[in-house]
């Protein structure tokens, strides 16, 4: 009798927690802060004696409310900067009044790429005054929206994803999507709320401190019941937090309840998604890796599971990404020494959040070596010959020729030729194996039938605005792009909105991502780069892949 196969082990819970690791990066937080939130919140719902299935609510939305939070980290880093340290900051705030929320935009504005020449910062903060409040404003907003998209993906109950749309919510009102207030907000929202914030600041300054915060947002961000319950009994609550991914693991409701293999891949695929809009460049980049490696798999007479292992490495390789702020993934010039480092550490950040589950250890073991080369010039580990396995050495060349018929901030799209040449080249070199590159070669020659409908009903044009919309481009340079007026863009981008249910770029881009709609290599030529050059690594960008 055929041995199962490890994947058959997988449960939700450990995917999620895989997932809220990368949320925790992508918020400034250390690895394991939404596990220990999760652990806060479900005590306090024991204190106030919530029954099993509000609980449960509480352990899944705890989960997923946050990850969402770097969804539109293009718009975040175009504004202020280093987007992780905005959401770390973010915590550290009580939106309370206007006030409040001008003097958080007003320190933040400008710490990202401004305008160049005398009063660059001026003219950045005027621009701030259109598009960039919208922006702003929309944040917490696309944040649930996105996490509700997820959880509605992976089949969360409604009780689930009711309390995430109001986990951003306050109880004084001034909280999004909506603006409930006091006892219209779910009291398992207001149990994930708290959480959150005093398990930050009992990170950095203790008992006292998660105690202090509560307190001062009592009555304003969190419900006075629920503060004077929580430092009622503050020390017990927030004891014993170490190892929080064993014990939200022990905590899970449905312990015996794997996923099926077909409920695996699609919950990977959203995954997927999800890493590659954190920048608008690198949308639909995890997909086609995984379509070309797959098949390339297939060419090189690998067997069905080690093809299915190649693809869930490829589809969730980039995981890593979110803990690297947007002012390096979209930065048009070469990096510097310091942003290199960080590059280079986010495949060693894809395997560590895969690895903390056993059952997807396999794949975080061929997902790290995507940027390895055979003469141990990659990374993270240079490792180099037989150090390197079969899957790992596809994965590299997949990877390395899907991202060079992409178009990245510093260079732009090559074509499917040029792509070819180049993993040649490397092949010459002794960086990328021969037979591996020969297989994904032949994999990237078959074409696909051309699609006769696309989702939606969106039509051929509105496709075309739609993936230059999620690079990011204004509607002036999108009508320049495809050559028609400014008044058509906007017109097809007003389509476009209403078709997909999306309310501005960052959820537009989400939109393309789930629907295999990333950015052609045409659009992205067309779109143009803003120069700068690679970094030398690799004699390639580090960016790339």
């Amino acid at each position: 009798m055929a041995e199962p196969s490890a994947f058959s082990r997988v449960r939700l819970a450990e995917l999620l927690a895989v997932l809220s690791l990368g949320a925790d990066l992508g918020m400034g937080q250390p690895m394991e802060h939404v596990l220990c939130q999760c652990l806060v919140a479900l005590r306090l719902a024991g204190e106030l004696g919530l029954d099993d299935a509000d609980r449960e609510v509480v352990y899944y939305a705890s989960l997923v409310s946050w990850v969402g939070c770097h969804v539109d980290a293009y718009e975040q880093a175009k504004w202020f900067g280093d987007d992780t340290v905005l959401k770390a900051d973010f915590r550290r705030t009580d939106f309370s009044g206007p006030a409040v929320e001008a003097r958080f935009m007003l320190r933040h504005l400008g710490g990202g790429p401004q305008p160049a020449g005398v009063g660059g910062r001026a003219r950045l903060g005027l621009a701030f005054l259109g598009p960039g409040r919208r922006d702003a404003e929309a944040i917490l907003s696309n944040h649930w929206q996105a996490a509700d998209a997820l959880a509605a993906q992976l089949g969360l109950a409604p009780r689930v994803r009711a309390c995430v749309e109001q986990t951003f919510e306050r109880w004084d009102g001034r909280g999004a999507p909506k603006g409930a207030r006091g006892e219209e907000i779910l009291l398992t929202s207001r149990l994930v709320n708290l959480a959150d914030v005093v398990v930050a600041y009992h990170r950095s300054g203790g008992t006292a401190a998660a105690v202090a915060v509560a307190r001062e947002r009592r009555g304003t961000q969190f419900d006075p019941a629920v503060v004077d319950a929580f430092t009622a009994r503050a020390a017990q609550l927030l004891a014993d937090l170490d190892g929080g991914w064993d014990q939200v693991q022990r905590a899970d409701p449905a312990p015996g309840t794997p996923l099926t293999e077909a409920e695996l891949d699609a919950a990977l695929l959203a995954v997927a998604d999800f890493a590659d809009v954190k920048s608008p460049w690198t949308i639909g980049h995890s997909r086609g890796v995984a379509e070309l490696v797959e098949a390339a798999a297939g060419l090189a007479g690998l067997p069905a599971p080690t093809r299915a292992t190649l693809r869930r490495a490829a589809l969730v390789h980039d995981l890593g990404r979110l803990g690297v702020p947007n002012t390096v993934w979209d930065k048009p010039g070469p990096l510097t020494l310091g942003e290199t480092e960080r590059v280079r550490l986010h495949p060693y950040l894809t395997e560590r959040m895969l690895a903390c589950s056993p059952a997807l250890a396999q794949i975080a073991a061929v997902a790290v070596q995507h940027h390895e080369r055979l003469d141990g010039s990659g990374y993270p580990r240079g490792l180099s010959g037989a150090a390197l396995t079969p899957e790992g050495r596809l994965l590299a060349a997949a990877d390395l020729y899907r991202a060079h018929t992409e178009g990245r901030p510093h260079r732009p799209a090559g074509s499917p030729a040029e792509a070819a040449a180049l993993l040649r080249a490397e092949v010459r070199a002794g960086r990328i194996d021969a037979g591996a590159a020969e297989a994904v070669l032949g994999a990237a020659g078959h074409t696909r039938p051309r699609r006769g409908t696309w989702p939606a009903g969106l039509t051929t044009r509105e496709v075309e605005v739609l993936r230059l919309l999620a690079l990011g481009l204004s509607t002036r340079r999108i009508a320049e792009s495809l050559h028609i007026s400014p008044r058509t863009a906007g017109h097809h981008i007003e389509h476009i909105y209403a078709k997909t249910g999306a309310t501005n770029r960052a959820l537009a881009g989400l939109f393309a991502a789930r629907h295999g709609l990333g950015p052609t290599t045409g659009a992205v030529q067309d779109a143009g780069s803003a120069g700068g050059g690679d970094d030398g690594l690799d004699g390639l960008g580090a960016r790339d892949g």
